[in-house]
């Protein structure tokens, strides 16, 4: 495991494992945090060895959002780093499944990271808010991502009064899909990624990219999206493996003997 200034990466069971490495300033989001997690990320995407991409936090806290002193986007030694924005679409984009591990609290731009990601385990007591309104400004950028998973009916609650919750109330927010203690985390990140590798690579792959598509889509025009996509599928060589291996009663060629 290699670790750079802000952030640890490492691979681990077919997964690569990004570590936000701040943990005296809560894992708050500089520039070169996130100049950083946008590397690994394409690193991750890039590597045929990886069938997922975890994000999670060193110390107490997962991310108390962003570096007030230095954020996203701040010019660092002259040079302008990544702005926030660019790193929530590469999650959002990302051909590998992003889960994020939520380790602690999660605050402001924190709850950004959560909301783009792909499946979200957390501490159940770790602690949630939509804090921007207590300092006056508002989660606008991150909203992009958060609306969709509240819903404007919760979003406008959290946003406005910015109150803390749970991670166990997250699960019923929408924010993330499974909340355990604490010690039982990476236990259940890893029943994820074991579940993820029991898929064909590329059916996984067109999964994400399927739902990231078929949700901005009418009904009608889902449709006609569908029909084409689920053929090229079907008739592809991993459906072709797995749909012989399912006959045959064995598994497919994609899952490794160990």
């Amino acid at each position: 495991m290699t670790a750079q200034n802000e952030t640890i990466f490492g691979l681990r069971k077919g997964a690569a494992w990004i570590t936000l490495n701040r943990p005296k300033s809560r894992n708050a989001l500089s520039a070169t945090l996130v100049n950083e997690l946008y590397g690994h990320i394409e690193d991750a995407n890039n590597n045929e060895q990886v069938r997922a991409i975890v994000l999670t936090g060193n110390g107490s806290a997962f991310c108390a959002g962003a570096d007030l002193k230095s954020p996203p986007g701040h010019l660092v030694d002259g040079k302008k780093n990544i702005p926030y924005p660019e790193v929530l679409n590469a999650i959002l984009e990302s051909r590998k499944p992003v889960i994020t591990a939520v380790n602690g609290a999660a605050f402001a731009g924190g709850l950004g990271l959560i909301a783009a990601s792909d499946i979200v385990v957390t501490d159940q007591s770790a602690q949630f808010s939509f804090s921007e309104v207590r300092i006056g400004v508002i989660p606008a950028v991150i909203s992009v991502v958060c609306i969709p998973k509240l819903g404007s009916h919760n979003a406008m609650k959290l946003f406005i009064t910015g109150e803390k919750f749970s991670g166990k109330d997250a699960v019923g927010y929408g924010l993330a899909h499974v909340a355990v203690p604490r010690t039982d985390l990476e236990k259940a990140v890893e029943d994820q990624i074991q579940m993820i590798n029991l898929g064909g690579p590329n059916a996984v792959i067109e999964c994400k990219q399927l739902v990231r598509k078929i949700e901005r889509l009418s009904v009608q025009d889902g449709f006609i999206e569908a029909g084409p996509w689920s053929q090229r599928i079907f008739s592809s060589e991993e459906g072709s493996e797995g749909m012989a291996a399912f006959r045959d009663k064995r598994q497919p060629a994609w899952i490794k003997r160990e």
